[in-house]
This record gives C-alpha cells, sequence and structure tokens, in this order.
C-alpha cells in the first residue's frame, strides 16, 4: 500500500475550550497509480489533509505510513527528502519565485536534490517541453498568463519525477478551458503510472477523478470509486 492513514487526528489547541479537530479519526489506504480526488467545503479538513498526506505536517494522533514507512518517525530532514524525491506538489498560487527565469523555476527541486547543472536542466527542458512551454524557458512568471503560470508549476512538480502529484485547487485560478487543460495534465500523468491525489471544494472537478473522497468537519463521509470517460 503507497499511503495509510489509521485513526488519524489533527488537533489544534488539544485541550484547551477552543479545541479544534481538523481531522477527527481518519481512515483511508491509497494504492499505487490511483486518481484520488479529496473533496470538501471551506472547514471540512481537506487542506488538512494534504499537509498530513505530504508530509508537510504531522499527526497529532494515529499512524500515517507513506511505503510503509511510519511518517511520525521520521526527522525533519528526512521528512523534506520525502516531500523533494517522493511528492510533486501543484498549488493554486503557482508559488512561482518572480525574479527567477522559467527554466530557473523549474530547475529549484532539482538543485534541492544535488543534481548536477547539466542533467538539470535536461530534466527541466523536457519538464517544459511536456506543458508546451519549451519556447518561453527565459521568459519570467510576470510576462506570463495565469494558465501559462500553472503550466510552469506542473513541470516545476514533475521535473524530478515524483512518484506522486498532489495538486491543492490547481484548477482555482483559471477560466474554466484552462482548468481543462490542468485537468487533462493531471489524468495523463496518471495514465502514465503516477499516483494523483487532488484536493478540491468543487463536485465537478472531483468528478474527473476515479475515486471521490469526501470530508465532512475533519471525517470521510464518502470514499467510493467511479467510472471515467477519459480512461
Amino acid at each position: 500500500m503507497l499511503i495509510e492513514l489509521k485513526d488519524v487526528y489533527k488537533i489544534y489547541g488539544e485541550g484547551l475550550e477552543s479545541e479544534v479537530r481538523a481531522l477527527d479519526g481518519v481512515s483511508l489506504s491509497i494504492e499505487k497509480g490511483e486518481f484520488v480526488a479529496i473533496v470538501g467545503q471551506s472547514g471540512s479538513g481537506k487542506s488538512t489533509m494534504m499537509n498530513v498526506l505530504g508530509c508537510l505536517d504531522i499527526p497529532t494522533r494515529g499512524d500515517y505510513h507513506l511505503n510503509g514507512v511510519d511518517v511520525r518517525e521520521l526527522t525533519d530532514q528526512e521528512l523534506s527528502a520525502i516531500r523533494n524525491k517522493e511528492i510533486g506538489f501543484i498549488f493554486q498560487q503557482y508559488n512561482l519565485i518572480q525574479n527567477l527565469t522559467v527554466l530557473e523555476n523549474v530547475e529549484l527541486p532539482l538543485i534541492y536534490q544535488g543534481i548536477n547543472a547539466d542533467d538539470r536542466r535536461d530534466m527541466a527542458l523536457e519538464a517544459l517541453d511536456r506543458v508546451g512551454l519549451a519556447g518561453r524557458v527565459k521568459h519570467r512568471p510576470t510576462e506570463m498568463s495565469g494558465g501559462q503560470q500553472q503550466r510552469v508549476a506542473i513541470a516545476r512538480a514533475i521535473a524530478t519525477r515524483p512518484p506522486i502529484i498532489m495538486a491543492d485547487e490547481p484548477t482555482g485560478a483559471l477560466d474554466s478551458r484552462t482548468g481543462r487543460e490542468v485537468l487533462g495534465f493531471l489524468q495523463e500523468l496518471n495514465k502514465e503510472g503516477s499516483t494523483v491525489i487532488l484536493i478540491t471544494h468543487d463536485n465537478s472537478i472531483a468528478a474527473t477523478a476515479r475515486r471521490i473522497v469526501r470530508l465532512t468537519d475533519g471525517r470521510i463521509v464518502e470514499d467510493q470509486k467511479q467510472e471515467v470517460d477519459w480512461l
């Protein structure tokens, strides 16, 4: 099993009158190669779920095993290595560095991995070619549309060839046509074997996934697989 949560809680202000259970006894398993949408409204716990699954945060209680490894036992450095090598993150706000070129933005995670300059340039160029931006490598984010910036963010996420893609509201800042293109990239990556976890509040976006996990008040209230027409 790639991902396994067992009775996971994420509690803020534990023991206080203002205690908030962002995750409240969640158990979830995800196999390699799945395309899962985690869906819920604001305050449902979906962002906290992404932070826990992406090793950006640690559960207050419960077990999280990633590829058989107990995440709660890892050091900060080991968690950082997992985030850099095992997971490609795509965020709604792109998180690009404005004073770097497109190529330099995509090269960043490769630098953190210690990949030499020639190899990381080749890997970054390959990723940019995949998202149709091979001709824009010298541009800066401010010279590009929102859709182009999100494609740069996708290129950055896939440049390290991570087995897991985690996308947090990746279409939220885009028009509907560009949003469909971004979802198309995620579907293509899943067809090629990547495990894709999509975080969204939008039921129509969630409907593009092969499995929907619905959260309400930090609890899973629905977990169902579905047929999709892009397979």
